[in-house]
């Protein structure tokens, strides 16, 4: 029998909105191990479901079911696999993907992402990480990948107390992955590239920015070129930044494989942003999809200065007639505060350029593959067009 954890009135009423974690300080009383799938119960012995639980993160419960339903191994099975039948209807133009996105997937702190025949995972709990065999059984079965490989090296795993590693669990992994996206070939490094080894999430935004691409570009922390590869095609120049060495030397060999031209430089976006200023150049299209300015609420304040100052620089090298994409992946910087730092630049370019700058309203949509995003849409109404959006995902286009 699974062990029992007792949750306070507060916690019960986070589950009763839907909510699926359970903090340490609603936590009642406990007789469970870390990593251990358990029953919470409320303090009246109502059976509110099954979780997996943390003895060290402050996430203690990370829900599986409500109710009376059993989280048991053929219920993770099920949910794998209808994960991946979920992702088979959606044809996704392709062969690197996300298999199974988390909480969004009803497996908690379980990333799996596919890279042509092989299989990227990520277990970030002290549950998950428990069930890891089940998980690599499940996939083996289902995809016969030729390998398997725990990317189990972000920080969060260290919340829980969990090493941070990675380790082939299956087959073999080269050192290079090819894989495509959209019309793009890449080469990827599954075992040292970003996250599980691309940012898969901005597929449908670089394929939409493409769509409004013209003249002179200039993609901004551009890692290994995803928008600058795939809106090379139309643009007559394009400069791609980023402050890596390795970053910029990817760009370039990915550039050759997709016989596309692309001016791959290393260097600080602030500063290289200050010197295009000062030396007079323009561009018709801009985008900045920078990292993470904000990564704690300590840190939202620095945060927002470094958004207004490189989408401030932007707007003034923008060409009339030119769009910028602007991006966030800050998770405490939320929509709102982005849309408010945004505007506030906008209305600064207008004084310090004296031209008009519009954005047009939000409006939501679902994104087939993960949750619902964000999508800006810029009137062509002035002398120039920005755009706006907020990260998983964001697409800045104009209205034709």
């Amino acid at each position: 029998m699974p062990a029992n954890v007792v949750i306070s009135p507060r916690g019960e009423q986070r589950l009763q909105t839907g909510h699926p974690w359970i903090y340490r300080s609603d936590i009642v009383e406990s007789h469970a191990s870390g990593g251990d799938r358990v029953v919470v119960r409320s303090r009246r012995g109502q059976v509110l479901g099954q979780a997996l639980y943390s003895d060290q993160s402050q996430i203690a419960l990370r829900m599986l079911t409500d109710g009376e339903q059993e989280a048991d191994d053929a219920l993770i099975e099920r949910r794998i696999l209808a994960a991946i039948a979920f992702r088979e209807t959606l044809n996704i133009n392709a062969t690197a993907y996300r298999l199974v996105h988390g909480e969004s997937d009803r497996l908690p702190s379980l990333i799996v992402d596919q890279y042509g025949d092989y299989l990227v995972m990520q277990a970030l709990s002290q549950g998950m990480d428990k069930l890891t065999p089940l998980v690599v059984r499940v996939l083996q079965d289902r995809l016969s990948p030729r390998g398997i490989l725990a990317r189990n090296d972000p920080r969060t795993r260290t919340l829980d107390g969990l090493e941070q590693k990675v380790e082939v669990l299956a087959g073999e992994i080269p050192d290079v992955v090819h894989v495509h996206e959209l019309r793009v070939e890449y080469e990827v490094d599954l075992r040292h590239g970003q996250k599980t080894g691309l940012f898969l999430d901005q597929r449908d935004n670089r394929g939409a920015a493409a769509l409004y691409a013209h003249g002179r570009l200039l993609d901004c922390f551009s890692y290994n070129g995803g928008f600058a590869l795939t809106m090379a095609q139309r643009c007559r120049e394009v400069i791609a930044l980023d402050v890596s060495e390795d970053a910029v030397a990817r760009i370039k060999a990915n550039a050759a494989r997709n016989n596309v031209q692309v001016d791959a430089r290393a260097g600080n976006v602030f500063d290289e942003l200050r010197a295009f200023e000062r030396s007079g150049e323009r561009f018709d299209t801009i985008v900045l999809d920078p990292p993470a300015f904000a990564k704690s609420k300590s840190a939202i304040d620095k945060a927002s200065s470094g958004y207004k100052e490189i989408n401030l620089r932007a707007l003034k090298l923008l060409n009339p007639g030119g769009i910028l994409i602007t991006c966030s992946c800050s998770y405490h910087v939320n929509e709102a505060a982005f849309a408010g730092m945004y505007e506030d630049q906008v209305f600064h370019a207008k004084i310090c350029a004296r031209y008009p700058v519009y954005v047009a309203s939000a409006s939501w949509y679902r994104y087939r593959q993960h949750d619902a995003s964000c999508c800006a849409q810029a009137e062509v109404q002035g002398t120039k067009r920005a755009a706006r959006g907020r990260f998983k995902p964001q697409v800045a286009t104009k209205r034709p």
